[in-house]
Parts: structure tokens; sequence; C-alpha cells
């Protein structure tokens, strides 16, 4: 076993050169790893995909973009305005305008009421949706009817108008006399209060207002009515606007009061609808 470990003079010095070569060697290869390489880069290629990331991008851009539905100007809330990007100032311009009971017609009189910029009327002004009726005037249309209130006997009947009686109102165009009706159409019978206008799509509470002047709920169906201190949910939730949710903290409050004494304490439950008690109340009844 000695001699295979005993070297002469010569082998260690070939034995040494050899660990030197080897550490080299490693050091060589572990330097060219590190060693940034040379990319070709084919610049034509390189250009198509970027421009179709920028392409990608700016379709994902325009997806994130709120969707603005057409709007009537004259309705713009405090929300609504902020939202379009107005200032406060030129919303209160807006505000004290229609305060006169002046109407807005067209998007330079828009601009020139609330004095917004020509950059922001050009971005916003494609959704302005004004009345039907509208076409260029500048000034208020005058009503078919005329401003002197009228007593219940004098009004039309809400339930049997016509489309084209509708449209004798300031402010209800053939779009939205449509949908008074279609929305009527829903209940057999029609209406059953003034109130349930509301619930149209696009009417606004002027709007209501001079419908109301004209029109009203005469001839409305017969209800059944439902004892209020006796209901059950499911009795409860056969009313408009009323969901178990509602019935059951409605009867939950009538179990705290020991029973409802007056039809105007459900504005005490919980998450009740108050603008619409009124048409609430006519199914239900104390007795």
């Amino acid at each position: 076993m000695k001699s295979h470990f005993t070297f002469s003079k010569s082998q260690r010095n070939g034995i040494f050169l050899l660990i030197i070569l080897i550490i080299v060697l490693q050091c060589v290869y572990l330097l060219a790893e590190f060693l940034p390489k040379k990319i070709i880069v084919n610049q034509e290629l390189l250009a198509k995909y970027n421009n179709e990331i920028d392409s990608l991008k700016l379709v994902k851009l325009e997806a994130t973009k709120p969707i603005i539905n057409p709007f009537n100007p004259n309705y713009i809330t405090d929300y609504k305005g902020a939202s379009l990007g107005m200032s406060n100032e030129e919303i209160d311009r807006l505000f004290a305008f229609r305060k006169q009971n002046k109407w807005i017609n067209s998007a330079k009189q828009f601009q020139d009421v609330t004095k917004i910029s020509d950059s922001l009327l050009n971005e916003i002004s494609p959704y302005f949706k004004f009345p039907d009726w509208l076409e260029n005037s500048v000034s208020k249309p005058v009503s078919n009817y005329n401003n002197i209130p009228k007593t219940f006997a004098q009004k039309q009947d809400l339930n049997t108008a016509t489309a084209l009686q509708l449209q004798k109102v300031y402010g209800v165009g053939e779009a939205l006399s449509q949908r008074i009706i279609k929305y009527r159409s829903k209940f057999k019978g029609g209406f059953i209060s003034d109130g349930q206008l509301q619930d149209v799509y696009g009417l606004g509470p002027d709007i209501i207002e001079n419908i109301k002047k004209e029109f009203t709920v005469k001839s409305s169906r017969s209800i059944n009515k439902i004892n209020l201190n006796l209901a059950t949910v499911d009795q409860l939730v056969t009313i408009p606007y009323v969901d178990y949710d509602l019935a059951h903290d409605i009867i939950e409050q009538r179990k705290l009061r020991n029973g409802f004494k007056s039809m105007d304490e459900l504005i005490k439950v919980k998450d009740f609808p108050i603008n619409k008690l009124d048409i609430i109340k006519l199914y239900l009844s104390l007795d």
C-alpha cells in the first residue's frame, strides 16, 4: 500500500500542475456563466410586440372607464356633477339657475350657465339627453295646459291617460309617456297612487309634479287590505316594496310595541322605505 502513495518529485510536480489546471478551468467556467451574453434582438419584431401590448393596455383602460349613460343636464346632482368633473362653483351655478324655474335646453346654454371649460363640455355634451319635444329652442316651451291649479274633478285619470295626453305635460316626451304607460300596465287595474310615478325610470321630481298638476289616480283597483297587527310574513311580502327581511323587522317592531297604534309608526321599522309609506299604507289596515 505504501508504494501507491509514494511519489517521486516529478510525479508530485505533475499532480500539482494538474490541480492548478483543474482550478483554472473551473474559474473560467464560472466566469463564462456570469459574463453577459450578447443577445441579438429583432428590432422590427420587438416594435410589433410593443405596439400590441400598448393596444391591449388601451383596450383595458377603456374598459375600466366609468360608463356614462345619456342624462338630462337639468337634473345633475352634486354627486353626478362631481363624477363628471365639474367644480362645486359650476354645480352651484346650475342649481341657482334651476331654482329660478328656468330650463337648460342646449349644450351651449349649459356652458353659459355653469361656465365650464370647452374641453369638459366637449367631453360630456355627447351624453346630454334633452326631452324629445325639444329641438333647437332656447326657451321653455309653452305647455298646452295652463298654470291654474286644478281640482280633483278637473284632473284627468292617470290610469286612462293616453301617451299623447301625457306628452302635453312639460317635460314628458314620447319616450317618457310610453314608459309611464308600460309601467302602469304591469299592474292589473293600473296605478293605485300618484306616488307610483316615482318608480318610473327617468321621471324627475319636477316632471312628476307637472304630471300631478294635470293627472291623478281616479279609477284604482280594489285592494284586499291586510291587518297590520295580525299579518304573517308571507302576507306582508305580497305588498309592494316589502321583502322578507323587512317583513320580519315589521313583526319584530310589532312585538316590541304590543301592536301598531298608527300606520306612521312603520317608519320606526329598520330600513323601512319611508318614501313608499303612502303606497304601502294602501294595502294595510289596523282593524
